[in-house]
């Protein structure tokens, strides 16, 4: 077999359906969030930035950076090992504390990313708990759905948000068999919110552990930033929550949060958390940093809510087909990945905006979007301009105007 020519059939494929991915080569400027230097054929220029998962920009905070420096200084580069061999620095165990304080939970476990803690997490109970069958919210993540495909045991999608179909399914299932209801917080792509507690409410009627994701909450919901359940003070109807330190904290690495013995047996027995390198100190010292800050702090929450409203209210205001949702997501339809592609480029290289195109299989092909993510840091002058900028487009390129068209895949 020709391997390269197989391979670069694949990639003539998607480069056909528009949809090729490009990265933009940026680096952030250190106390000038959301600007960052666009480097591009030999030159570099300043852009900024509308598309990042810093939500609250705690990736440039003060208290995160001096954390970071004293930690690089007190412990050097990396961990040295695996958290089996060397890698348990102090700063995991005070983070780990930290998160499971947060939370409210007996516990925490700390994973190299939100995907991992997923994928690691889910695989791992579907093996120790024979029998299990996971029941999963059609839009879930996919670091979600690889973790249940790994763990190779049964499995049920029930309909996006919808109580009664959940409830249908579980009521299908033998009763006297273990069942995980997984699903999200904050859906990232649409912005929509999970009828948390009806969900809780049903999983708890059938005996089912409940495991949510809350990877865009943590840091930017509740009144000390534990996410979703907090604000709606049903963290405890949760059994295993899980989360980053890579968006609303503004660092890297992922976790979960529950029960002692829940945390003790993915720690004894997930692949993804035994064999890999921890993280390294600085990043755990300053995560620690950000989570400590957050837990005290409303200004940043109170000023992205305020800057997400805004925005959405402006772009409609401008005809721009915002999709609307309860959440800090700005997703602006587009519909179409080679328009979507054209769109961003545009964006980037007449009006120094950085937006990336969001095209399947992120999102079903016909719902092409950008996802807008306003920060505390974005100025009146920087929503002037991407504004500006957007409606100059739209015109030019023809683009549907008004209240956005779902179209389904």
């Amino acid at each position: 077999m020709d391997y390269s020519a197989v391979l670069s059939q694949q990639i003539h494929k998607i480069q056909a359906e528009g949809r090729y991915r490009i990265f933009a080569d940026i680096r952030r400027v250190r106390g000038h969030y959301p600007v960052a230097e666009y480097f591009n054929g030999g030159h570099a220029r300043h852009v900024t930035v509308w598309c990042s998962n810093d939500y609250l920009g705690m990736g440039q905070h003060p208290d995160v950076l001096a954390a970071m420096h004293e930690a690089i200084d007190s412990a050097g580069g990396g961990s040295g090992g695996t958290r089996n061999i060397s890698g348990t620095t102090h700063y995991h165990v005070e983070l780990e504390a930290e998160l499971a304080e947060l939370h409210g939970k007996e516990a925490a476990l700390l994973f190299t990313s939100g995907y991992v803690a997923n994928d690691a997490t889910l695989s791992t109970l579907a093996n120790l708990l024979p029998g299990a069958v996971i029941f999963s919210d059609e839009k879930n993540h996919a670091s979600m759905i690889a973790g249940i495909r790994h763990g190779g045991g049964a499995k049920r999608v029930w309909r996006h948000n919808d109580v009664a179909d959940l409830e249908r399914h579980l009521k299908s299932v033998d009763p006297d068999l273990p069942k995980i209801v997984a699903f999200e917080s904050v859906y990232s792509m649409d912005g929509d919110i999970s009828p948390i507690e009806e969900i809780c409410d049903v999983a708890s009627r059938y005996g089912a552990l409940t495991y949510l994701d809350e990877v865009h909450a943590v840091g930017l919901y509740g009144a000390r930033g534990a996410g979703i359940a907090e604000l709606k003070g049903i963290g405890g109807k949760i059994d295993i929550i899980e989360g980053t330190l890579a968006k609303g904290f503004g660092l890297m690495g992922g976790y979960i949060a529950a029960s002692r013995d829940c945390c003790d047996a993915i720690r004894c027995c997930a692949p993804g958390f035994i064999f890999t390198t921890s993280l390294p100190p600085a990043i755990a010292a300053g995560a620690l940093a950000s989570i400590r800050h957050l837990k005290g702090s409303q200004v940043e929450r109170q000023r992205h809510q305020e800057r997400a409203s805004t925005l959405k209210r402006r772009l409609s205001v401008a005809g721009i087909p915002v999709l609307p949702n309860p959440s800090h997501i700005v997703p602006v339809l587009v519909g179409d990945p080679e328009l979507c592609k054209q769109l961003t480029d545009s964006l980037l290289e007449r009006f120094s905006i950085y937006v990336q195109p969001i095209n399947y299989p992120t999102v079903p092909r016909g719902t092409e979007r950008l996802r807008l993510c306003p920060s505390p840091l974005h100025g009146d002058a920087d929503m002037d301009r991407l504004i500006m900028a957007l409606v100059t487009l739209w015109n030019e390129m023809g683009l549907a105007a008004g209240p956005p068209a779902i179209a389904a895949e």
